[in-house]
């Protein structure tokens, strides 16, 4: 995953991602197709690992690694679970990249857009807007 900046804009890319989810037909084949974009995602290092970056509020466990670059914000997200890799994987698609006003100003609940707000668990929804809440803290400085 390109840790440069984004071409399109956030909308672009969920634009992208809710055609690519809609050439599935059933659930199962979505959720195949999300836990591939999460083997995709580079590996947390052992130093990344650590209780410090651990997201509270995930059923499993999830690593959030932020940086800033002068106005963009780039992050490093790994988990345990397949599925909630693969909506890591998600997110960092939308945000990553990103500059502090573009995360201000986007709507964080994209994963109903993409059909996956009724499909996915809600410990795993919590776990997802927990990572979210902490990209817009790292959006707000």
């Amino acid at each position: 995953m390109s840790l440069t900046a984004p071409s399109s804009t956030i909308e672009d890319v969920i634009a992208d991602l809710e055609e690519g989810f809609s050439l599935f037909d059933d659930w199962e084949d979505r959720y195949r197709y999300l836990m591939d974009m999460g083997r995709e995602l580079p590996m947390l290092t052992p130093e990344e690992k650590v209780d410090a970056n651990l997201v509270p509020g995930c059923q499993s466990r999830v690593w959030f690694v932020p940086r800033r670059e002068g106005q963009r914000l780039h992050f490093r997200i790994n988990s345990d679970a397949a599925i909630v890799q693969g909506l890591m994987a998600l997110v960092l698609r939308v945000f990553n990249g990103r500059t502090v006003e573009e995360i201000r100003a986007a709507d964080p609940n994209f994963l109903v857009r993409l059909g996956l707000g009724e499909h996915i668990s809600l410990s795993r929804r919590n776990g997802v807007a927990a990572v979210l809440a902490r990209i817009q803290a790292a959006a707000r400085g």
